[in-house]
């Protein structure tokens, strides 16, 4: 019997899916025009109008829309597949993408033809922002919006912005909090995106001034934490916060993954300064990607339970669903980051340079931690639910 010869892995998680597997072939169409952005697009602070036209000829910017809304209405596995594949490439698109997905989910809570009208009647991006720190005047027919707002990744390629705002009504806090969506044409995207990481996202700040937005296109801030009303057109019954924190996890464990292949090549053939062997000849170097590959494994077998739970449960998982996908995502972004670590420093001097691999992956997985769905404060709040604390965003 002849034996083939495979270089060095551990088997593959569970294989995709017929629907994912298409998705990703899909995927793998971005990835050229993704690759030859790159470093264009980090010096630009955004993508390109070619990754965003190819974003969305290929349907990737309305992948988590339900078709009846004009959309793609993929599974969130599958989609968090794609955006893991991408992340591989460059995790500022994948991280663009991931918001579409979050964004995209209010459209099961809007009226149906404002749904329409924002996701199906334009092919560009929705972004924006839900933390509510504008406020919006309550007037007959709807709101007048103002305020200023934070991290509107995609604003480059965007025709619609959501904004959270906070309601008053005549000179009185109504307590209500409310998503209010207008066209990017009347914002003034504000120059402020220059970080560490994740830079092509051009996830700048914006302002809006005593604009007017009709009572349709916006949504009861309050309605995102339970699943979308049930009708016809309805895409997922899974809550936007039970859904959201999948869209950022899957950035950070395609990074991470990028960190460890980049890793395992150079070690191949890398002798550190001074040293006699190369890298994967160290003993020490060998027990930490061993144990980097297990953290890995193991978020990745973390959040895809939790995902399957949020595709079976969505509609009636309550907090026990809630807990479950806020410590998965947590994990997940705790161990790539630790990953991406241990590499970057077991690359010595290597990882140094802007030049390689490592070193973008180290600054995006950092960046992307920070996002609030991915942050610490989650194991605090799940422990706390757990302990009969109740389950709260924060304290």
């Amino acid at each position: 019997m002849q034996h083939v010869a495979h270089a060095p892995a551990l088997l593959a998680c569970r294989p995709p899916s017929e629907a994912a597997a298409q998705w990703l072939a899909r995927a793998e169409r971005l990835l050229p025009a993704v690759d030859a952005d790159r470093d264009k697009a980090e010096v630009n602070r955004a993508s390109s109008s070619e990754v965003f036209e190819t974003l969305a000829e290929l349907g990737l910017h309305r992948m988590w829309i339900s078709r009846d809304l004009g959309g793609e209405q993929a599974s969130l596995s599958a989609g968090m597949s794609v955006i893991e594949l991408i992340a591989r490439h460059d995790a500022s698109v994948s991280w663009q993408i991931g918001v579409q997905g979050a964004i995209g989910r209010i459209s099961d809570y809007l009226e149906e033809g404002s749904a329409r009208a924002i996701f199906a009647e334009h092919d560009r991006l929705v972004v924006g922002s839900v933390h509510p720190t504008g406020h919006a005047q309550e007037v007959p027919g709807g709101y007048r919006l103002s305020g200023r707002w934070g991290f509107a990744s995609g604003s480059a390629g965007a025709a619609w912005i959501v904004s959270a705002a906070r309601v008053t009504r005549g000179q009185e806090a109504t307590g209500e909090t409310r998503m209010l969506f207008t066209p990017v044409s009347l914002v003034s995207i504000l120059d402020t995106w220059h970080t560490t990481g994740l830079a092509a996202t051009g996830s700048n700040d914006y302002e809006i001034h005593d604009v007017f937005v009709p009572v349709e296109h916006t949504v009861d801030g309050a309605a995102l934490w339970a699943p979308p009303p049930q009708r016809a057109s309805r895409g997922y019954a899974i809550g936007y916060y039970d859904f959201g924190p999948f869209t950022a996890a899957a950035t950070v464990l395609g990074i991470a993954g990028q960190a460890l292949d980049v890793f395992t090549e150079l070690a191949a053939s890398k002798i550190p300064s001074e040293g006699k062997v190369t890298l994967k000849n160290s003993h020490t170097v060998q027990d930490r990607l061993a144990r980097a590959r297990a953290l890995l494994r193991s978020a990745h077998a973390l959040t895809a339970d939790a995902a399957w739970h949020a595709e079976n449960f969505g509609q009636t998982g309550g907090d026990r669903l809630s807990a479950l996908v806020r410590l998965a995502c947590v994990t997940a972004a705790e161990n790539a980051t630790a990953v991406v670590d241990a590499v970057y420093e077991m690359a010595g001097a290597t990882s140094a340079y802007r030049s390689h691999p490592l070193e973008r992956c180290f600054r995006d997985v950092h960046t992307a931690a920070k996002h609030i769905t991915l942050a610490p404060a989650n194991y605090e709040m799940v422990g706390q639910y757990l302990l009969g604390g109740g389950l709260q965003a924060r304290r």
